[in-house]
This record gives C-alpha cells, structure tokens and sequence, in this order.
C-alpha cells in the first residue's frame, strides 16, 4: 500500500473520516483535494469526539503531516479556529499541518452570493459559500492563499470582490450590513497565524514521493456529488470522485497505486434532488435514529433508504474502486427484512445504468430484491466468522452485485469495530 485514494461511493457522509484515521498509521502524508468546511468527518477515539472540516483527519496521529491541497477553499478565520481546537487536544498543529499556497481563500460575502443561487435553484448547500468561491475561481477573479500573504495586494483584491459580491446581492434584493475594513483585518490577522504552514504542496508531496513516503488522499463528499458525474445540479462544487485527487493535489495519476471507495449498508443523502431508495416511512426513521444520521457540520437530519446497486456500479465505474469498505451495518441489526435495489425501471425500459439527468432519475423506480435480516447484534464485532450468517449474506449480496470486493465492514464508529477481510487491509 503506497499511495491510496479514499472517497465516498455514494452521496457522502459514508464514514470516510473513520477509515483514513484507521489507515493513516501506514502512511506519511493524509492530503485532502477537495471541499471545503462544509464537509465534516467525524472521529470517535475512546470518550473523545473530533469534528474536523478543513484538516485532514490523519493529523490525529503524531508524527503524521496533513496536508490541504490546492483544489480546496479555505476560510482563514474557520480553519484558525479549528487549528485552536487541536492544539487544545494535545495535536502538534504546527508541525504536522502544510496548506496549499494555490488554495483559494472563501470569503464571508461568499455566502452572500450563496443566497442567490440557492434563492433560484434550492440545491440544498450548507450555505458556507462554497460554490460562489468555486464560482469565483473558475471565473478567475479567485483569491489564493499565496495572494492572502501578499498584504498589499491581498487588500486590493479584498476590497474589490467584495464590492462585486455586495453588489450582486442587492441586485437580487439582498441586503446584508458587509464591514470590508472588518473582514480584512480579521483575514490579515488569520494569514499571520497560518503563514507558516502556507507552502507549494505540489512540490511538497512530490519530493516526499520520490523519496518513498506514503501518501493517503482523503476525499469529501461523496462521488454522486461530483461535479461532473454526479446527480447535476444537485451535486458539489468540486471534482468529488477520484480524479480531482490528482488536480487538487498536483500529483500526476501515475502516481497513485490504489482506489478505495466507502460505502454505508444503506443510502443517505442531504439536500435536495432525486433519491430513488429513499425510504419514507418507518423504517427511513429508525436508519435515521439508529444510525445517528445528522450531519456533523450542519445536525441537518440526512434523508436515508435502501442500498442502491446502481449508484455502487456507477461509482465503481467512474473511480475505478480496487476495494470498498462498508459501515454502518449495525445500524441494519433490527430489521426483519431489508430491500437492496438492483435496478432502476424508467419509463418501461429496466437499467442498471445512471441516468444523465435528474428529470429521468427522478421518474426510476427502484427494482428490490428482499433479503432476510438477522435480527442480533453485530455492533462492535471485529470478527468475519462471528457475524450472523444472514449478515454475511447480505454483505455477500452487495459485493455480489456491486462488483468490487468488500475489504473492510465497519460495525461501529470505534477505531477497533472494524472486520478487515480484503488484502488491501490484512495488516491495517
């Protein structure tokens, strides 16, 4: 295991967090390549919760460096703040975090402009700004991190996108109080506290290659929120699947050796947009409950439904997946049955594939396949043989029909609830 890329196989929120904490210890480098802090992973170690929403979860081991690389956008101001936070819990910040000097710097009147877009297309974002600040880079008016430690300039550029976002906002009838003079001082005073870890992480991460360091690269959201392959326009701003982890990065696709997609027992989703396995009743509810389904960033309540076969083939096809890890299957443990879709029927024709539009996905109804529950427990198991034989099924079941083999099964949040079958994982 050289250099791996982890990232979710469906619409995020998969417990990628969990298993980059669980590999990291094999690894030098944790860089995350996409996103910004309105994806959260969460990491239970012993009674201690960490929520993290800019750093790599993989600097919770010492020793280790994380990295945020060029394709993120970060808010100074938030990524400070949870720098403040780890120091706290005892983590050598100083020495183990490198920021990207091409990342761009998001902006409080980012989600100024958010509340346009949002006001014509409810995509269903967590209104932190991220797309605008997307927007903005892909319009080339962006702000970078190098930019940010150039004061002078810094504050011209400042001045100058912000205006344009106050005046896109009143246009559309939004009228929020903007203290330019107050935002660059607060964001001057944060690139002082990160200067020092602000540096070319291209280079970086290519000499640590070359040297024969291990590089894990963390990925957000999910491969359905793809900006190019997922549910458009309900999807993310940036390249979630696992090509954006060579272009937010800088390092070429040579150089990764494997692909591990994560993947929950079932289906969640949060925001709008089609979700054709969504189940609505009870059971949608005690998924929800049981498998504390609330996002760790936002506590919005996530919608939950079926394990999806089409979304993992789909997945599996645009990232080229050598394993996938299941979690959450726990969560499962009290249900008599539980619907697996294997297809999709639109409009008379039954089809594996995915849909291009959210028009045609919204209209697929799902094709199920029941299989039996196992009513007990598997929470905490972290032996293959002693899961209940209708567990194993259905896990065989998935595997089956998903197409990649299942290398890991996660039955709890804890670093040590976890079943390492592949051999990806065998001295993980």
């Amino acid at each position: 295991m050289s250099n791996i890329v982890i990232l979710g196989a469906q619409w995020g929120d998969e417990g990628k967090g969990k298993l980059v904490d669980l590999l990291a210890d094999r690894f030098d480098y944790i860089v995350r390549y996409q996103g910004g802090n309105n994806a959260g992973h969460t990491i239970l170690i012993g009674e201690r919760k960490f929520v993290l929403r800019l750093v790599p979860s993989g600097i919770l081991h010492p020793g280790k460096i994380a990295v945020i690389g060029n394709g993120l956008v970060v808010d100074p101001v938030s990524l400070v703040e949870e720098m403040d936070q780890l120091r706290a819990a005892g983590v050598d910040v100083d020495n183990q975090l490198r920021i990207s000097n091409r990342a761009h710097v998001l902006l409080p009147t980012h989600r100024l402009v958010e509340k346009i877009t949002e006001a014509r297309v409810a995509i269903g974002t967590t209104s932190r700004g991220i797309g605008p600040c997307y927007e903005d880079k892909a319009a080339r008016r962006g702000i970078r991190m190098a930019d940010l430690l150039d004061r002078p300039f810094f504050e011209v550029a400042l001045k100058a996108l912000i205006e344009e976002h106050v005046t896109r906002a009143r246009a559309f009838g939004i009228v929020d109080e903007v203290n330019p003079a107050e935002i660059a001082a607060r964001y001057i005073e944060a690139a002082g506290r990160i200067r020092p870890l602000i540096c070319d992480t291209a280079y970086l991460l290519s000499e640590a290659i070359s040297s024969g360091r291990n590089i894990l690269f963390e990925g957000a959201q999910g491969t359905m929120l793809d900006i190019d392959h997922g549910t458009y326009p309900f999807v993310t701003s940036s390249p979630a699947s696992a090509g954006g982890a060579c272009t937010g990065t800088g390092v070429s696709p040579r150089r990764i050796d494997s692909i591990i997609g994560v993947s929950k027992a079932y289906t969640t989703r949060v925001g709008a947009g089609p979700f054709p396995t969504e189940a609505l009743d009870a059971r949608g509810d005690l998924i929800r409950n049981r498998g504390r389904e609330f996002g760790s960033v936002t506590g919005r309540p996530r919608r939950c439904g079926w394990f999806d076969v089409p979304v993992l083939r789909y997945s599996t096809m645009i990232n080229g997946f050598d394993s996938m890890v299941v979690t959450k299957l726990d969560v499962l443990d009290e249900l008599e049955e539980i619907p697996v879709c294997v297809a999709y029927r639109i409009q008379g024709r039954t089809t594996c594939e995915m849909p291009a539009t959210v028009r045609d996905l919204a209209k697929a109804e799902p094709v199920y396949e029941t299989l039996p529950g196992w009513r007990s427990s598997t929470e905490g198991i972290s032996d293959w043989n002693r899961l209940p034989e209708a567990a194993k099924r259905y896990l065989m079941f998935l595997e089956e029909k998903s197409c990649v083999e299942i290398g890991v099964v996660s039955t709890g949040p804890e670093r040590n609830q976890t079943i390492r079958r592949g051999a990806l994982f065998a001295n993980s």
